[in-house]
């Protein structure tokens, strides 16, 4: 009686722990590498991995960490559920990178089977490099700014300021804004628009965050798909302070004038 009900609490244990195993999310990918080709540099080249959820629980994605800071990593931050799909979208920045380039992005997820890791490559080719023909050319996009000096005003360190700027596509062909780069690497840009058609125009958003204290003037590359002016510079000016709070009102600064 006793050996049987031990056999039977062994069986339960079984069970419950064989449970407790197989009850659990599992990541999977349609593909871990993918292949961009030939990208022109600036442009910011983007890809999407679809994950599936092949186990039989919520699947939650807890980070995605690039191997490089030229690499931005977005993903789906719901809880994907069994059987259902998220995604993980690489953006590779090429701007300033010529050459062939290979970077990975690891994933860190409540999944059974582990951390995952997936891949992007490609090979970055100089914009002087291409040669275009007469007819592309004449048939190109063509990028017109209203102005190229924008003031931002004065902004704590590491606050944001946006200068919005007009542009105009006066070419033949729909104009995309490839990309938005500056020397100090605090911009960042948004063109909701996404292309313009021809004789059509939209406002570039371009965004400085400063990091040091003192006047700037910081130059900004615009790239985009003119053929003929592949890149426009401009340039946003400001000042950038500590804190606009007085001295005396900084935690820590000075006596307490209300003790």
């Amino acid at each position: 009686m006793i050996l049987m009900k031990n056999l039977l609490f062994s069986i339960f244990s079984s069970l419950l722990i064989g449970g407790a195993v197989y009850a659990q999310p599992a990541i999977k990918f349609n593909n871990e590498t993918f292949d961009f080709g030939e990208v022109f540099e600036g442009k910011l080249a983007s890809h999407e991995f679809e994950v599936v959820n092949t186990g039989n629980q919520p699947l939650v994605i807890n980070n995605v960490q690039a191997s490089c800071g030229c690499t931005s990593p977005h993903w789906t931050r719901e809880p994907i559920m069994p059987g259902k799909t998220g995604i993980i979208k690489a953006t590779y920045n090429s701007g300033g990178r010529p050459g062939q380039f290979n970077k990975s992005l690891t994933i860190t997820s409540n999944a059974g089977n582990g951390n995952k890791t997936i891949f992007i490559k490609g090979n970055v080719i100089k914009k002087e490099d291409k040669v275009y023909t007469e007819e592309q050319k004449k048939n190109s996009a063509k990028l017109v700014l209203e102005k190229s000096e924008f003031m931002v005003g004065k902004l704590e360190i590491n606050q944001k300021g946006t200068a919005k700027v007009k542009v105009k596509n006066t070419g033949l062909s729909p104009l995309e804004i490839d990309n938005v780069t500056s020397p100090c690497g605090c911009t960042t840009f948004n063109f909701s628009k996404g292309s313009l058609k021809p004789g059509e125009s939209g406002i570039l958003e371009i965004t400085i965050s400063p990091r040091q204290k003192g006047t700037f003037k910081e130059e900004v590359s615009i790239s985009s798909s003119d053929v003929n002016t592949p890149s426009f510079r401009i340039f946003l000016s400001g000042e950038a302070v500590e804190s606009f709070l007085p001295s005396n009102m900084k935690e820590g600064a000075g006596a307490n004038m209300f003790k």
